[in-house]
């Protein structure tokens, strides 16, 4: 007796394999949005604004520190100069992957840059970098992966908001967002350019925190890329 087998077409199972890809790394991206839900209440946006930034900006540093900046009544230009120099970082991202989407049509690359973050690039990266897997569904592991990230940032996020509401304001969780940004910067200080970005940023971050605006934010952010940047063409 003959039994039929079921195929998957390529474009399901890239999609799946972006799926597993991405599925451990949301493991340390989960306590992220929580902490982002409850210290969005906490800057004074409302449940509705804190989901919708999870929406629409999709990009966790740039939240804590938009949040921060929406608290300390920082202008709209400032916030959003300094939010765009914080992501300055997804131009290298894009600029790498770039050339193995050209064959797209505009659709599907405005897509998936909008599913580009640090963990979805993690991944797929290394799956663009397999040369023996025909391009031609790539795109679809992207995919897989991007929104497996996205949707576990925003039901994080929701459940942080929904955390948030039981918190009481006398509680004072601001101190999460400082142990929060630790928590991300601490692992990537492997080399002397890394290391001497993040402690000249700091620096600077505490010598100018006097500022108006939250413009001594700006200023450290442009320091320690400065003097990485500095660092890393001195090893060339």
């Amino acid at each position: 007796m003959l039994t039929k087998t079921k195929t998957i077409s390529p474009p399901k199972n890239a999609i799946w394999q972006g799926i597993k890809a991405e599925l451990p790394i949301t493991i340390g991206v989960i306590p992220f949005g929580l902490i982002y839900g409850v210290l969005g209440l906490s800057a004074g946006l409302t449940p509705l604004q804190a989901q919708a930034m999870s929406s629409i900006v999709f990009a966790g540093s740039a939240q804590f520190l938009g949040a921060q900046l929406i608290s300390g009544g920082t202008p709209l230009p400032v916030l959003w100069l300094t939010t765009l120099i914080v992501n300055l970082r997804h131009v290298l991202y894009s600029t790498a992957l770039g050339p193995d989407v050209q064959h797209l049509s505009r659709t599907w690359r405005w897509l998936l840059a909008y599913l580009l973050t640090d963990e979805a690039y993690a991944a797929t990266a290394v799956h663009y970098g397999n040369k023996q897997i025909p391009l031609a569904h790539k795109h679809y592991f992207w995919l897989g992966a991007g929104f497996t990230l996205w949707g576990t940032w925003q039901l994080s996020t929701a459940v942080g908001i929904l955390l948030g509401t039981q918190v009481p304001p006398e509680w004072g969780l601001d101190f999460t967002l400082a142990l929060t940004f630790i928590g991300i910067v601490v692992p990537s200080l492997k080399d002397r350019p890394n290391t001497m970005a993040a402690l000249s940023a700091g620096l600077v971050a505490v010598l100018a925190s006097s500022l108006p605006y939250k413009l001594g934010l700006m200023l450290a952010t442009l320091t320690g890329i400065a003097v990485g940047v500095w660092l890393e063409n001195r090893k060339k």
